[in-house]
């Protein structure tokens, strides 16, 4: 006969993992659903964006990064809603709509190295990571950036550097960037970010104060260095922020 001591912890430890299984299974039902919500926004503002759908495997690192482990805890019932949420300090995570937008725009390849300005909760840098070779983020607030990095290291990203500081700069050390993603917006495209974009590369930002209509620009770097500026659609962003930040802007988060 078995001791009822030894059944206990066994009983115990397979409910933990009927639980565990369950709650796995809820996010992966609701990340479906964000992925739903991403598809009807995408067609509602197709003519903003020239195209019906998405890129296929940028849907697919939306489907597979966990939306949930990069909100305060308090808000997890709600992050996969398709809308920003707080995650403290005065700064959000994104609308998923705009983070699989932005990250669409990019054209994201494997071997691309992309900068990141704003790193907030880690949840763009962790989508980007699952597309390219090396991100690299910025983010000026500490506590976020030490969160962030704490947590994208806890998920298992090992492609991602994350560093405080004031990202009007960029990473002149390890430019140039294939692609450059600015999540927070700015008065103005900060000189340096263009200096670091390798040619052929593409930059989103957007664009307009805090008070004014933001709107999500896409800059492209032909082979010969010349710009081409088009806008995509209006935004709201945070500012960014930092001692040489454009207007009333610097770098906020995602």
């Amino acid at each position: 006969m078995t001791p009822l001591s030894k059944l206990v912890p066994v009983s115990l430890l397979f409910v933990l993992s009927l639980v565990n299984t369950s709650y796995a299974n809820n996010w992966e039902s609701l990340r479906q659903g964000m992925i739903e919500e991403i598809e009807g926004d995408v067609r509602e503002t197709s003519a903003y964006i020239d195209k019906e759908a998405l890129d296929e495997r940028v849907m697919e690192a939306m489907g597979r990064v966990p939306r949930h482990e990069f909100v305060p805890a308090e808000l997890r019932p709600h992050a996969y809603k398709n809308r920003p949420l707080p995650i403290g300090h005065g700064q959000t995570i994104s609308q998923p709509y705009i983070v699989a937008l932005m990250t669409d725009l990019l054209k994201p390849k494997p071997g691309h190295r992309v900068l990141e300005l704003g790193t907030g909760s880690g949840y763009q840098a962790a989508i980007l990571a699952e597309l390219t070779d090396r991100v690299f983020s910025i983010e000026i607030i500490d506590a976020l950036g030490d969160e962030a990095a704490a947590r994208l290291q806890r998920l298992g990203y090992k492609n991602i550097e994350t560093r405080v500081g004031d990202g009007y700069y960029g990473w002149e050390e390890e430019a140039p960037f294939d692609t450059i993603v600015v999540t927070a917006a700015s008065g103005q495209i900060p000189p340096p970010l263009i200096s670091q974009l390798k040619p052929g590369g593409r930059m989103v930002i957007p664009v307009g104060g805090r008070f004014q209509v933001q709107q999500l620009m896409l800059v492209e770097k032909a082979v010969d260095g010349k710009l081409t500026v088009r806008q995509i659609l209006p935004v709201r962003f945070v500012p960014l922020t930092g001692d040489r930040a454009p207007g009333d802007s610097g770098t906020g988060s995602h």
